[in-house]
């Protein structure tokens, strides 16, 4: 009977009306559910929706909500992933078309982790909530030493260069990189974001960052508050 039950509760995602589909995505983004966001983005693209409105109603939207439950401590690390991926899973069809249509990006974001420090897993989730927000983002990996960040600031020209370090050992490396973008002129150019799990506000300041990111959630969050600070001034 249960099983009879099941079935009966089966949701046919091409059944839903456009208002239910954009809400249900949200459910299984939560979830962390990669072929129902596969099929919910291909359904609204059929419907004629534009790429960009799936990105933001559908997408960006589910992962503002789980955004605020990881920052809440609703949800975890793991759980993040699985929705993050779930994300990804659904960017790969919209990409390309958003590239195609000149779709507009919230900003974007060079971020790496620094020299002698090898640990991504932090970094890697600020990038798939940094992506699942609306921002373009160059990843440089692990073990960056201060060449790569200037490298890529001079080839992405980003609104943000973002560093993490898990090691206490690794944390001055920032500083070094900070104090190397002051010496060729280059600081004001970017807003600096620092975070990992050693760090805090106090190390932030000192080092000359702007700000200091406790985690994925509150990366988006500063990110989006800055640019929005950043085109007010340029209104101005």
């Amino acid at each position: 009977m249960s099983d009879e039950e099941d079935i009966d509760e089966e949701i046919i995602l091409s059944e839903l009306s456009d208002d239910e589909l954009v809400l249900q995505m949200h459910d299984d983004l939560y979830d962390g559910l990669n072929d129902e966001i596969v099929e919910g983005v291909n359904i609204l693209l059929e419907r004629k929706w534009q790429p960009y409105d799936v990105l933001t109603k559908a997408l960006v939207e589910g992962m503002r909500i789980v955004g605020e439950d990881f920052r809440d401590g609703i949800l975890f690390v793991p759980e993040v992933l699985l929705a993050a991926n779930a994300m990804k899973a659904g960017m790969a069809i919209l990409k390309p078309l958003l590239a195609e249509t000149g779709a507009p990006r919230l900003g974007k974001l060079v971020i790496g982790t620094v020299k002698g420090d090898i640990h991504d897993i932090g970094k890697n989730l600020v990038i798939m909530m940094m992506e699942g927000a609306g921002f373009e983002v160059r990843d440089l990996g692990i073990n960056n030493p201060v060449e790569n960040y200037l490298t890529a600031l001079e080839e992405e020209e980003p609104d943000f260069l973002g560093m993490s370090a898990l090691l206490t050992t690794t944390m001055p490396y920032m500083k070094v990189v900070i104090d190397t973008l002051v010496e060729k002129g280059l600081r004001d150019k970017y807003m600096v974001l620092v975070g990992g799990a050693p760090l805090n506000e106090e190390f932030s300041k000192s080092i000359g960052a702007d700000a200091y990111c406790r985690d994925a959630a509150v990366a988006v969050e500063t990110a989006k508050d800055m640019m929005k600070r950043k085109h007010n001034q340029l209104k101005a």
